[in-house]
């Protein structure tokens, strides 16, 4: 590991963190707040190894980049009221960004831990599925 690598491991960006209510154990997030209804909203997430988000959506538009780790997506679609994987599950690993339409039905499962900048248009929301 280089010291650069070593410096950005120990930033204080990855301090502060704080747990979430109603959000899947294992799970720290430290956040902005839009100051404007056209603005984004940031998060710096950390997912220790072997949890899981279930499957849910958000009401805009969002990318995650992955700083450390490894983590896979799982799209669904809906039929007969029931949720069906929609396509290969996607492996990202440090360095890849992944993009998530609006309403898009989705999963996270978190294979290592993860450090990942995540940014949602607008406020953020979820809804669980």
């Amino acid at each position: 590991m280089s010291s650069h690598e070593r410096n950005a491991e120990n930033s204080a960006v990855w301090k502060n963190h704080v747990e979430a209510p109603n959000t899947p154990k294992g799970f720290t997030v430290r956040t902005t707040v839009p100051a404007n209804p056209n603005g984004v909203d940031v998060m710096l997430e950390q997912w220790e190894a072997g949890t899981e988000e279930p499957p849910h959506s958000h009401p805009g538009d969002d990318m995650t980049v992955v700083i450390e780790g490894k983590m896979s997506v799982q799209f669904f679609k809906k039929e007969s009221g029931r949720l069906i994987p929609d396509g290969e599950k996607i492996i990202l690993k440090k360095g890849d960004a992944g993009y998530i339409a609006a309403g898009r039905i989705h999963d996270a499962k978190y294979i290592e831990k993860c450090k990942l900048v995540y940014v949602h248009d607008k406020a953020f929301g979820f809804v669980a599925e």
